[in-house]
């Protein structure tokens, strides 16, 4: 049978197949290789006698993740505070990078919309305009819930940003029947009930399976060459090859594409901020 890897916990994997849930363990030979089932694997089990069954194989990965341990991410919401906490771009920006580095889509998520003055609502729209799809909601009122919808449909999607951002409320938001103004919500997962203990996935209409998490770290700039952090950023990553020089890093050199186009309003200035940060991080950290 082939199933979904739906939680995992103290070494034990449950795999929805065939309209159940199975308690799965792993063979033997995956520890050996030093591979471990992660939860949003495709895997292919044996059902045994006592109605428990084994993980024989794991389909390839789309995109794995160490912190927390999940993999096949076909989206992340970036959710961010229109106040309290106030937006970070950088960070926002970061968890971005680690959707495009992955494969991902995004869709960012202004969650507390209800809480904060249009200006702030406003600034971070235009900061992401043509970019990214950005979703204003209230997981408290339900206001936007239904507009994020239709961005989940038929996907793995996970949750990242900040603390204090709302997450957790919003994935709440999502799930038919929530009662979100009293915070008393009653999860219909796959299985077994809510914990931030372990990841697990839990349907969200639509076809759309939400990880639920303790929470991602932001993006991991190990492994990504200077060179290639441009690629991250899909505004600048179009201007490749219009520079001045060839090998122009898009943050100190004249005849810079990037640079005249954040000039121009190409390019957001807080995006481009983002960029030469985290440019200067992944130097810094070579030397």
């Amino acid at each position: 049978m082939t199933g979904l890897v739906v939680k995992g916990i103290a070494g034990f994997y449950y795999v929805k197949a065939e309209g159940r849930v199975f308690q799965c363990k792993a063979r033997g030979v995956f520890k050996k290789d030093g591979v471990s089932p992660m939860v949003g694997d495709t895997v292919s089990i044996e059902a045994l006698d006592d109605g428990s069954a084994v993980i024989n194989s794991i389909s390839q990965r789309k995109n794995e993740f160490a912190r927390p341990p999940v993999s096949n991410v076909d989206c992340f919401v970036v959710v961010v505070a229109a106040s309290k906490p106030e937006p970070n771009f950088l960070t926002i920006d970061r968890f971005l990078a680690m959707a495009e580095k992955n494969g991902a889509a995004a869709v960012i998520c202004v969650n507390k919309a209800d809480l904060a003055n249009d200006a702030k609502v406003r600034a971070i729209k235009e900061a992401y305009e043509g970019v990214y799809p950005v979703i204003c909601a209230s997981a408290l009122t339900g206001s936007g819930i239904e507009g994020l919808k239709p961005f989940l449909e038929n996907k793995k999607c996970a949750f990242a940003g900040p603390s204090g951002v709302g997450k957790s409320t919003l994935l709440n938001a999502l799930q038919p029947g929530a009662n979100a103004e009293t915070g008393e919500l009653s999860r219909k997962t796959l299985r077994g009930r809510h914990t931030t203990r372990h990841v697990e996935i839990f349907e969200a209409g639509n076809g759309a399976l939400v990880f639920d998490t303790p929470g991602f770290t932001s993006f991991d700039i190990d492994g990504v060459p200077a060179g290639e952090l441009m690629h991250l950023f899909p505004e600048i990553a179009e201007l490749y090859g219009q520079c001045r020089y060839k090998n122009c890093t898009h943050v100190k050199e004249s005849g810079c594409a990037v640079a005249d186009a954040v000039t121009a309003g190409g390019v957001r200035e807080s995006r481009y901020r983002s960029y030469s940060d985290i440019y200067r991080e992944i130097a810094e950290n070579r030397r």
